[in-house]
């Protein structure tokens, strides 16, 4: 198994060492107390682009990601998970799609599947997600996008409430699209996500209820209402599915 210090560093490197040199990278520490802060300072110390902050205590991804918001100057925001990995030129197609395409506020990409083994399987998202795009889930993978910071600021950032928990990034992208905007996926595979055989128990049901709340706002603001009343209540439905059906379910969602 790989340990957490490896998992950090290939995530780290993987930004330090994009194609597009031209960024600021703020890595923020949620409250940890295990030594994490003090290895992620090793492993950055010697690069000036990269900002290092730490919350005082546990405050929850939303809460986070405003906190580097606010710190932010760049023009785009691209997002990133300490235990995922961008492909080397992630970076400088994102943001050239963006350069080329003012329409979009969005752009995201396909995602490689990885383990502590590898590269187990491919998700392919939408290219062009519709509002209707968002009634089953989330059209985009929140930790391998970017986004205009404009948009961001026009939307009020993410929402720190209890119902957002497990999904700020849910909540924002439905926000957008109210707002008149819309986002793009690439068909290339510029993000390892990393995903385990467990990620399915891991949800707690409160989470789904709160994901019901979510979903209500954001159909009801985007005109999906009451057409979108049975995907409101999916997540509920999902979570009373056996565990042995729900990972074959998942294995036929996922390209080999």
């Amino acid at each position: 198994m790989i340990n957490k210090k490896a998992i950090v560093k290939l995530a780290i490197d993987s930004i330090l060492n994009q194609t597009y040199r031209d960024f600021e990278f703020i890595i923020c520490d949620d409250g940890s107390n295990d030594g994490t802060y003090e290895m992620v300072q090793g492993l950055i110390r010697n690069d000036k682009r990269v900002i290092l902050i730490k919350n005082n205590e546990n405050k929850g991804l939303a809460y986070s990601l405003n906190h580097c918001l606010s710190i932010a100057k760049g023009k785009y925001i691209a997002r990133m998970d300490a235990d995922d990995i961008s492909t080397p030129n992630r970076l400088e197609k994102q943001i050239k799609f963006l350069d080329e395409h003012l329409e979009y506020a969005i752009v995201g990409c396909n995602l490689l599947l990885i383990n502590d083994k590898g590269i187990w399987g491919k998700r392919i998202l939408a290219e062009k997600p519709t509002k209707k795009s968002f009634l089953f889930t989330s059209p985009f993978c929140h930790p391998a996008i970017v986004m205009r910071k404009d948009v961001l600021d026009k939307v009020n950032n993410y929402k720190v409430e209890k119902i957002t928990r497990r999904a700020e990034d849910y909540d924002l992208f439905m926000r957008i699209y109210v707002n008149g905007y819309k986002g793009y996926n690439l068909q290339e595979f510029l993000y390892q996500f990393r995903e385990d055989n467990d990620a399915y128990k891991r949800r707690a049901y409160k989470y789904r209820i709160d994901d019901v709340q979510v979903r209500y706002r954001g159909f009801k603001a985007l005109g999906l209402m009451p057409s979108g009343f049975l995907y409101v209540i999916k997540p509920l439905i999902v979570g009373l599915i056996p565990q042995k059906i729900l990972c074959q379910l998942r294995k036929l969602r996922i390209e080999k």
